[in-house]
């Protein structure tokens, strides 16, 4: 019984092989853009919000656009702009560990944070896609399993859900990505001139 136990605790070497290939992927990457699809469905499956977003990428930088909220980072400064009310609230990127960074949702953030085993294999459309159940090793954590899938071929991530420990899921789907196409530094960067009226909240 307690080997039984014992190898539920291990990840699954296949799983990590598959995820080892789509971080070293993502690295070689000078630049990414990526359309995205966001969905919250409830306990039963019932649909409650969906949107549309855009990311981009280059090394440590990044910029979202999302629904009303627009986020820059230039590596080091983080500006977070509601359009609704807008207002603008900066601060510093932590670099720490427990920051989750849109680039560590594409490389080995999944180490030292999960358990994870390969469920299988499934055609959609014209992609074969392998499915990885996640468990985070932090009991304290929102969520209680992530299910990645994986395009088997182009070797990168295609969808993303969160199972919360209250019900609710949240579904990520990649439906564009184009990479290596040069994105200019100031792209990360929020210009205030752009953004008449805006009221900026420093929390630096």
């Amino acid at each position: 019984m307690a080997g039984l136990v014992l190898n539920a605790q291990k990840s699954d070497p296949d799983a990590k092989k598959i995820l080892d290939a789509v971080s070293a992927k993502f690295k070689t990457y000078s630049t990414v853009q990526a359309g995205f699809s966001y969905k919250v469905e409830n306990g039963e499956g019932k649909s409650m919000s969906a949107k549309k977003g855009t990311i981009f990428m280059k090394g440590t930088k990044y910029k979202v656009v999302f629904g009303d909220q627009e986020i820059f980072c230039d590596g080091k400064t983080v500006w977070n702009y509601d359009r609704g009310a807008n207002e603008v609230t900066i601060s510093d990127l932590d670099a720490s560990a427990g920051t989750i960074t849109p680039q560590k949702l594409f490389t080995n953030f999944y180490d030292e944070d999960f358990l994870y085993i390969l469920t299988g294999e499934k055609k959609v459309g014209s992609r074969t896609l392998q499915e990885i159940e996640m468990t985070p090793t932090d009991k304290s954590k929102p969520f209680h399993k992530v299910y990645l899938q994986i395009d088997k071929v182009a070797k990168t991530i295609y969808s993303t859900r969160v199972l919360e420990n209250g019900g609710n899921r949240y579904i990520y789907t990649v439906t564009s990505m184009k990479t290596n196409t040069p994105i200019a530094d100031n792209q990360f960067i929020f210009n205030k001139s752009k953004y008449p009226g805006v009221e900026e909240v420093d929390l630096r």
